[in-house]
């Protein structure tokens, strides 16, 4: 577990800095400033999470692999590809629907970060 995650992690903080590196060089001048904007909190969204799935891949080198860990990092990953993936695609196209499926990808990452907190919290209790 430890392994993927760490290197899914890694693949997505690379994608998060080419898709910010587009954006400031390439679509900076073609989309205005509120859709850059709108681009620029998906960029952000996207480089926490992919860090966040580094941690988890450490956690589970610590702590050892569970299922709440596995849920953590699959919800995080969904919500990079819902949340950030969405606005990605509305400040390019501006194709408004798609800001209605953006708090999907929100609500995953609530629910993938809260089941990361449970299970340090649990496994930590049986240490101390």
């Amino acid at each position: 577990m430890q392994r993927k995650w760490m290197m899914l992690g890694a693949v997505m903080t690379m994608l998060s800095v080419a898709i910010g590196a587009f954006g400031a060089h390439m679509l900076k001048e073609k989309i205005g400033a509120d859709a850059i904007a709108v681009y620029e909190t998906g960029v952000q969204y996207h480089m926490i999470h992919a860090i966040a799935l580094l941690i988890i891949g450490l956690t589970a080198g610590q702590l050892g692999p569970s299922t709440k860990l596995k849920w953590a990092a699959r919800l995080l990953f969904i919500g990079i590809i819902i949340f950030s993936g969405s606005l990605y695609v509305l400040s390019i196209s501006g194709i408004k629907i798609l800001g209605a499926i953006t708090p999907i990808g929100g609500v995953a990452f609530i629910v993938g970060w809260l089941l990361l907190a449970i299970d340090v919290w649990q496994r930590g209790k049986d240490r101390s």
